[in-house]
């Protein structure tokens, strides 16, 4: 028996180095996203993906508040200082700012830990429901950071540009 182990094991050996996280991660992100779609429907599989990131957004803006010993920020300072936090899982670059009276609108090429496993699965799309949780995280983040700053934010996503590789977004801050 000990001879048909070892021989089995040879024929099943694969080193740690060859599992493929991100790839695993692809898979069964696609399967869940699809699975709660199938059986609770798409207004809650909206909802559950944008309370995912509501969590997470909140721990990122409290950190941030206790860290900078601060409550409020002004909407560059706390969108440069929640991109600084971020560089781990984002890449934005500001694309267009355009003030109004009532609103800033910031348009952003964003590139996030979320797009590689999104480009690599055919059911899932930029910009549709995995990206709730992105949303979630940073409207969250930032009307924590902001306080009364401002009535209230949107982030939604415009366009795909797969040339740059990143998503356009617009952050809207309504005054």
């Amino acid at each position: 028996m000990d001879i048909y182990k070892k021989e089995l094991n040879e024929r099943i050996d694969n080193p740690v180095e060859n599992i493929n996280s991100v790839k695993g991660f692809e898979i069964i992100t696609e399967s869940l996203v699809y699975k709660v779609y199938d059986v609770f429907g798409r207004n809650s599989l909206l909802s559950i993906l944008y309370q995912t990131g509501v969590f997470p957004g909140t721990i990122i803006a409290e950190r941030i508040k206790k860290e900078y010993q601060k409550e409020d920020f002004e909407i560059m300072e706390a969108l440069v200082v929640l991109m600084d936090e971020l560089k781990d899982y984002y890449s934005v670059q500001v694309r267009d700012i355009e003030q109004y009276e009532d609103r800033y609108r910031i348009i952003i090429e964003n590139h996030c830990f979320l797009r590689e496993p999104i480009k690599h699965r055919e059911k899932l799309k930029f910009g549709k429901a995995l990206c709730r949780i992105n949303k979630a995280y940073f409207e969250t983040a930032f009307k924590i950071l902001l306080g009364n700053k401002v009535k209230n934010i949107e982030i939604n996503y415009l366009e795909n540009d797969t040339e740059k590789d990143v998503c356009v977004e617009e952050l809207i801050f309504y005054l």
